[in-house]
């Protein structure tokens, strides 16, 4: 068996899978199925300061090759994830990733501030969300509005720093080496492509918001390009994202340079994929040779 193990930010991983923000809520529905603790960490759901509803419905659709969701951030709030999920997550023997949001770069730094004093071992900071003092845009679109929320969380707070970015721009490269130079310890990415369907019966979007996130195999070969654009840019570790159904989809991200991989869409559909990928992943690694999951980092072969 391989050495699965990563280290990234100081931090050790028993492997580099990890479920993404979103699909695996605070991880209670999944432990009917299996420990928790043979995941190599867990991306929480995403969380603001105060509580928010989300969008109304429809707002998760199936699409050919993926799925389209306007959840809208639907989370109990920062005080209530510290008191109530934060320490059974603790308890679970994975590294735990809180995934903070907010609609002005101080709401960020509040969420950011209260974490610092838990025992959470990395704070995912995502910059896909619409900043209302810009009109909307979001944070990850523009390379000020990245540093500017960035700056503001790395003041706010000491833990190791992993921002998502948001595919929908124009150079990612850019964004990318903004908030490096912020203080990020970390990137993880992509999140979701801004997507939409029509439903031809009614002539109405099929989810409520009209646009939605665009998940799943659809969007994989844009994230093998984005994390391989991304790892040659930066310095910092790498953490991708996007459409990875297998172990060989988890091992061509970590070619194009990723330190660890996230699972989304992937456990919508079975919720054992990321024990799957696991094993593929470990046969993957056993059949090709290789003694541990670190020595794919970056190793792809360009012409």
């Amino acid at each position: 068996m391989a050495d699965l193990s990563v280290r990234i930010c100081g931090i050790d991983f028993k492997n580099p899978i990890i479920p993404a923000s979103g699909v695996f809520g605070y991880g209670k529905e999944y432990e009917q199925y299996y420990p928790l603790s043979e995941l190599g960490g867990i991306a929480t759901k995403g969380t603001t300061g105060a509580k928010r509803t989300g969008n109304l419905p429809p707002r998760v659709a199936e699409t050919p090759m993926g799925m389209l969701n306007s959840v809208g951030l639907q989370n109990p709030g920062i005080d209530h994830f510290i008191a109530v999920e934060l320490p059974h997550l603790l308890s679970c023997d994975t590294v735990i990733l809180a995934n903070i949001a907010g609609s002005t770069p101080d709401e960020c730094a509040e969420v950011a501030a209260k974490l610092d004093s838990t025992d959470v071992h990395m704070i995912e900071l995502n910059i896909s969300c619409p900043n209302v003092k810009q009109g909307g845009a979001a944070f990850g679109t523009s390379c000020t509005a990245a540093a500017e929320v960035t700056r503001a969380v790395r003041r706010a707070t000491k833990k190791p720093l992993v921002v998502k970015l948001s595919p929908n721009v124009t150079s990612i490269t850019e964004i990318a080496k903004a908030v490096e130079a912020e203080g990020a310890d970390a990137l993880s990415l992509i999140n979701t492509l801004l997507g939409m369907r029509i439903d031809l019966r009614t002539r109405r979007p099929i989810l409520h918001n009209n646009m939605g996130g665009l998940s799943g195999p659809a969007v994989f070969p844009v994230a093998v390009r984005m994390v391989w654009q991304v790892a040659n840019a930066v310095k910092v570790p790498v953490i991708g994202m996007g459409g990875v159904m297998s172990g060989e989809d988890a091992a061509e991200l970590m070619m194009a340079g990723a330190s660890a991989v996230q699972v989304g869409t992937a456990i919508v559909q079975d919720p054992y994929a990321p024990l799957r990928i696991i094993d593929e992943l470990n046969a993957w690694l056993d059949a090709n040779g290789i003694a541990s999951a670190a020595e794919l980092t970056g190793t792809v072969r360009p012409w």
